[in-house]
């Protein structure tokens, strides 16, 4: 790993609530990056996804590894340059992961110093990339206090994931968490977001460094004035494309600055009229991919596993249901044959029409006989 103290990333921006000789150069320091807790905002076009690249870039060229997080696609253009590990759920992808991969992820990138964009825009499920990024997160962190060595985890659009209002998940919950309790442990973390407005002030309070360019919309704008002032408030309504106000805990004030612009492709760049030329792009070793690819396999090979076993199972569920259809009609047939033994049985030694009229002509006879016998006897 290299030892580069800082890296350059803007010049000093001539402007209201500018200070500062314009064109100096503006360094920021890379452990305070690594380790610290940083914020970039601006509206879609304002240049803070540019800012976010030029950090990266000027990292990545002194050696040191990241994890990005990439909600929306556009950071692999990094890999025009660098051999970057892109890992998602599509084709684009070098590797596709899902949650199996967490540990192996989080090992690549902290122990191995593997820069990873682990891309969550191409799962189509949300909850399944949520539940990717939480895990990773945690791997992260707990490796963290063990290895204590510096390392940047970069969040686009952070509100998804912390928002204001709304009730934060298992995923913002262990973002929070490495936002408070990473730092000691080398592991920092910065939030993109063009919404200031709708990011959970916890997270933005937190922050040592802040990146506001271009904003708007009034309630993005209070939220500049609570953290700035209402001056700032205002100006930063009307700052240029990839102007920025830059404030930080290492400087004693306010910077107005326009950050360089990145060297690598614009992935993130809105489609124009012209035809889209997209780049050769650097692949990665492939020890790392196949280290990955087994997983998948791995996993794979457990699901068709479970697959053919839950088709046993409902094999074997279908053969007792039948089973037992065959016994309930077992037992159905045996309790008719009950009755009809029992009626043929009844019939035999019950009431019979017939014979019981004869027995009461017998009676009748007897009765009668034994009416004139005693007359009989009387008279004599």
């Amino acid at each position: 790993m290299a030892e580069t103290e800082s890296i350059t990333v803007a010049d000093v921006s001539d402007g209201p609530c500018g200070n500062g000789e314009p064109g100096r150069p503006v360094d920021l320091p890379v452990v305070e990056l690594l380790t610290g807790r940083g914020f970039i905002t601006g509206k879609s076009g304002s240049g803070k996804s540019n800012t976010a690249s030029i950090v990266v870039e000027k990292l990545l060229d002194n050696g040191f590894g990241m994890l990005i997080v990439d909600i929306d696609g556009e950071y692999y253009g990094l890999k025009e340059e660098y051999e970057i590990l892109h890992a998602g759920a599509d084709d684009e992808c070098d590797i596709q992961v899902t949650v199996e991969h967490a540990e192996k992820i989080a090992t690549l990138a902290l122990e191995q110093n593997v820069p990873i964009i682990l891309d969550v825009s191409s799962f189509l499920d949300e909850e399944e990339a949520a539940e990717l990024l939480t895990e990773v997160s945690r791997r992260l962190f707990a490796k963290a206090k063990k290895l204590k060595q510096p390392f940047l985890m970069l969040v686009e659009e952070c509100h998804e994931w912390i928002p204001q209002k709304g009730s934060v998940g298992e995923c913002g919950k262990m973002l929070i968490k490495i936002s408070k309790r990473g730092r000691k442990h080398g592991l920092g973390i910065v939030g993109i977001s063009q919404r200031p407005a709708d990011v959970k002030k916890d997270f933005i309070t937190q922050c040592d460094w802040l990146v506001w360019h271009r904003l708007t919309w009034n309630n993005d704008t209070k939220v500049v004035s609570r953290v700035l002032d209402s001056e700032y408030a205002k100006a930063v309504e009307d700052l240029d494309d990839g102007e920025a106000f830059m404030m930080n805990d290492w400087a004693e004030r306010v910077q107005r600055v326009q950050f360089h612009r990145k060297q690598t492709f614009d992935a993130g760049a809105t489609p124009g009229l012209d035809d889209f030329e997209r780049p050769d792009l650097k692949s990665v070793s492939e020890d790392l991919v196949s280290e990955l690819a087994e997983i998948s396999e791995e996993k794979e090979q457990t699901e068709d596993r479970i697959a053919e076993l839950r088709d046993q199972l409902n094999e074997k569920n279908s053969r007792i249901a039948e089973l037992e259809a065959e016994l309930q009609d077992a037992r159905d047939m045996q309790r008719m044959a009950d009755q009809f033994t029992q009626a043929l049985v009844d019939h035999v030694e019950g009431a019979n029409p017939g014979r019981t009229e004869q027995e009461r002509m017998r009676e009748r006879r007897r009765a009668a006989s034994g009416v004139c016998s005693s007359e009989v006897s009387a008279g004599s």
